[in-house]
């Protein structure tokens, strides 16, 4: 029996949400880096594209990839403190399909444990039914893919 008054949400990729507040897991261990090599090799290499990548479908595509990753590497080399901004994204994905914040608080493991941190996040979203590679309008249009939209004509009305 339906007893809420509205419609039911939806989470980006169409699956019908679950509560908000309710437990979840993370998919993967923190250090399950060889359960997505391709996205560990990534990360090793160029962890300013993994983390631009995670923080633009967090954020739903209010901010590019290219921005966020420009401003991880600015911080990384400038300052070597990179790990201020992307604990933010960890905190920001643990909120939306709360996860426990494991197995210490987000800051000491983006501190402690970058590169393993980023790849945690990333096989998340993965998990989670999104392609961080294609970002956040990407996964948009997959999801809306078989979709047909009726053809917009003019809005005059003719007698």
């Amino acid at each position: 029996m339906h007893t809420s008054t509205g419609p039911p949400h939806y989470t980006a990729t169409g699956i019908p949400a679950q509560h908000i507040t309710a437990p979840s897991e993370w998919s993967t261990g923190l250090c399950d880096c060889r359960k997505d090599c391709s996205s560990c090799c990534l990360t090793c290499w160029c962890p300013c594209i993994t983390f631009g990548r995670i923080a633009e479908v967090v954020d739903k595509g209010t901010t590019s990839c290219g921005v966020h990753g420009a401003i991880y590497s600015i911080l990384c080399l400038f300052t070597g403190c990179e790990c201020i901004y992307s604990f933010m994204y960890r905190s920001k994905l643990r909120q939306q399909y709360a996860l426990p914040e494991n197995p210490c608080n987000d800051c000491l493991v983006h501190c402690c444990c970058e590169w393993c941190a980023l790849c945690q996040e990333y096989r998340e979203l993965k998990h989670r039914g999104f392609e961080p590679s294609l970002g956040w309008q990407g996964n948009l249009a997959r999801q809306n893919q078989g979709v047909v939209m009726p053809p917009v004509g003019q809005t005059e009305m003719k007698r």
